[in-house]
């Protein structure tokens, strides 16, 4: 364990503008050989909500609740922000917080599960941040993984109950739960930790505990959104919207759609839950509700500081279910 001298929260990054979203999508994109055609197609999502993403506008809001948690209980911890796709740049916070005299953080990862596109890509963009500012870069560990921390399950349990509070009553009832997580290629999947699979083996477990915690006659499924890349390579599915086709072919009346694999209301969620997948429900004469996202919950908040003062040995660590706390230290080659 590291006398850590601050938190960092780390996240993806998203245009604020409309003259932001092509120059964020090739910053996304760069080196992969993505048609300018496919690109152009992707930033009219972004345009048909605005222009802008609203991620970055709810990681401020995070940085500030989890600043003002910590100041609240003492943990003289200052807390920063980086993105790994627009800014803040990781670069240009690791200067700063070497500026400040940082030298041991943690960070927090606005990811709950393991894969290389949700863990191991923030580590290694970290990494090359760290070989780019050279001499005086802080080091930075990051914390576990938190699908089955209570600060996560419990404010998922408390949306899911709300939105089927929105329901009518008749329909209420037999409601079935869609739990929706981004897509990975199945390759990445397999190779999503020292078992292997660890992505969908966490996303399966955050399933079962949030659908436990809700109660009910609610059959719970899992699906995926944002599946991209080429055709010819498999990717995890099925996609929200062939579910919702076969919710409905089954006689469902009512769709809670929860999105699981996020922990704020993104682009993800914004354009490919909240408008494709609710015009597809309306499409098929299904009742579609939303529940939220974590955000900036306090349950959420709190344990941000729990999971750092865990890992400075202060608290026992706590999860729910049978998995048990997920890894602190990942290995060399994990989530390659």
């Amino acid at each position: 364990m590291r006398p850590y001298d601050a938190v960092l929260l780390v996240s993806f990054g998203g245009p604020e503008a409309p003259d932001d979203v092509m120059p964020f999508l090739e910053n996304v994109t760069a080196g992969r050989g993505v048609p300018r055609e496919r690109l152009a197609e992707v930033a009219e999502h972004y345009l048909a909500v605005g222009g802008a993403s609203p991620i970055n506008g709810q990681n401020r809001a995070l940085l500030e609740a989890v600043r003002a948690d910590l100041a609240a209980h003492d943990v003289a911890l200052p807390v920063y922000w980086g993105n790994r796709h627009w800014t803040p740049t990781l670069p240009q916070v690791l200067a700063d917080m070497r500026d400040d005299g940082v030298t041991n953080a943690i960070a927090f990862l606005t990811s709950a599960y393991a894969s290389y596109s949700s863990c191991r890509q923030y580590l290694d963009a970290i990494e090359q941040a760290r070989q780019e500012i050279g001499d005086g870069a802080p080091k930075v560990d990051r914390l576990r993984q938190y699908f089955n921390h209570p600060g996560f399950v419990e404010p998922m349990i408390n949306g899911v109950r709300d939105a089927l509070a929105t329901l009518p009553a008749a329909e209420r009832a037999g409601a079935r739960l869609a739990f929706v997580a981004h897509s990975i290629p199945t390759a990445m999947d397999a190779v999503s930790g020292p078992t292997g699979r660890v992505y969908t083996e966490q996303l399966v477990e955050a399933v079962r505990l949030v659908s436990a915690g809700v109660g009910g006659d609610h059959p719970a499924t899992l699906s995926y959104c944002s599946r991209s890349g080429s055709p010819a390579v498999p990717w995890l599915e099925p996609g929200i919207a062939n579910r919702l086709a076969e919710l409905s072919s089954m006689g469902a009346r009512a769709v809670v759609v929860v999105p699981i694999g996020f922990v704020s209301d993104h682009m993800e969620v914004a354009y490919d839950l909240d408008t494709e997948a609710a015009a597809v429900a309306a499409g098929l004469g299904l009742r579609f509700v939303r529940s939220r996202t974590v955000g900036t919950e306090p349950r959420f908040v709190a344990m941000v500081r729990e999971l750092v003062l865990e890992r400075m040995g202060d608290v026992a660590p706590r999860s729910l279910g049978s998995l048990g706390p997920a890894h602190d230290v990942c290995a060399v080659d994990c989530c390659r």
